[in-house]
């Protein structure tokens, strides 16, 4: 879908832009797609109307609420925040999901804790 490739173009570029070109590029986007947004479709057991392109409207309505909260690392430079959660995922998180999968038999309460333990001794070391 068109609205669909559009919105991906926006977010890909996320990194690449200032708040104010990305609320302006979609304010531009949600216009041209207003009404294919607000479609909605009967369900065919119940006849209630819901929305045709719910992810897409979740999607864009999630960008819009989390947008003053995108920018922090633009507005704190001072705090030296990377614009992506890469050294994260690639740096705490990969080790910390080898250690639970080591761990598979443990009940949700215990990998908690795991999580926990591990993540609370990690920060102690940065």
């Amino acid at each position: 879908m068109q609205a669909s490739k559009d919105f991906r173009r926006i977010v890909f570029r996320l990194t690449l832009t200032t708040e104010k070109n990305l609320t302006k590029k979609l304010d531009i986007w949600y216009e041209k797609y207003e009404d294919f947004l607000n479609e909605k479709t009967p369900s065919k057991t119940t006849g209630k109307l819901s929305y045709t392109h719910p992810k897409i409207r979740s999607a864009y309505r999630s960008l819009r609420t989390h947008l003053p909260y995108l920018f922090t690392y633009k507005k704190h430079k001072n705090l030296y925040i990377q614009n992506t959660t890469n050294s994260l995922e690639g740096g705490v998180f990969s080790h910390m999901k080898n250690m639970v999968s080591l761990h598979r038999g443990l009940n949700k309460s215990l990998k908690l804790k795991l999580v926990n333990f591990y993540l609370v001794n990690y920060l102690k070391k940065v």
